[in-house]
């Protein structure tokens, strides 16, 4: 696997960040906005959306069949994602290993967010190590449709092989076999190429 990878492309939510907490706590916030009840923690289903689709779509799941659509679209817009940084928690090992992996191949995000990335990045001390973030608002399909992972490709003009893809979702393991991509499952038991339980082990794949 070692010789030919030239790029590590990362998703953000569970896999950069424990980000359930700053998810939770912004669609509660829309909920909430407009008298819907919230969310139960218990609701696996709904979790799961919440954690991995985008923006757009999770929200067409939470208020599907009303007819604020469009007032609801427009709060959500208006939420100010920095206020709820203080709940994400970057993953152990991460920034170690993004120093052992920089200038050896190149570093990419590949995320269903929209607006926060960079700002994100920013507030962590991240922004140095990714030359490629490719968000849901830079794209017509997002995951699970490979088309953020073909435009991160072609970015640095690659070829699918030449990539490793780390995801925690089955959004992620979808859009990774439709791009041809090498899948490695950060932390599930999802079928992949190479799971990891710590970010360093990447760095024995490599």
């Amino acid at each position: 696997m070692s010789q030919k990878i030239k790029a590590v492309i990362y998703d953000c939510d569970g896999v950069l960040f424990d980000s359930f907490e700053a998810n939770y706590a912004f669609y509660h916030l829309v909920l909430d906005r407009f008298g819907k009840p919230a969310l139960d923690r218990g609701d696996l289903d709904t979790m799961r959306i919440l954690h991995t689709y985008c923006n757009k779509d999770v929200l067409e799941y939470l208020f599907a069949g009303d007819s604020r659509m469009d007032e609801v679209r427009a709060f959500s817009a208006s939420i100010d994602y920095r206020k709820l940084f203080p709940l994400m928690v970057m993953e152990q090992g991460l920034r170690e290993t993004l120093d052992a992996l920089k200038g050896r191949v190149e570093l990419a995000v590949c995320t269903n967010r929209a607006s926060s990335m960079d700002i994100l990045l920013e507030s962590f001390g991240l922004d140095g190590y990714f030359s490629c973030v490719m968000t849901a608002g830079r794209v017509k399909n997002p995951k699970p449709h490979p088309e953020p992972l073909f435009k991160v490709l072609e970015h640095y003009g690659l070829a699918p092989e030449e990539a490793l893809f780390v995801g925690d979702s089955d959004v992620d393991r979808r859009a990774a076999e439709g791009a041809g991509v090498p899948f490695v499952a950060y932390r599930g038991e999802l079928e992949a190429a190479a799971r990891i339980d710590r970010h360093q082990d990447l760095l024995l794949l490599l």
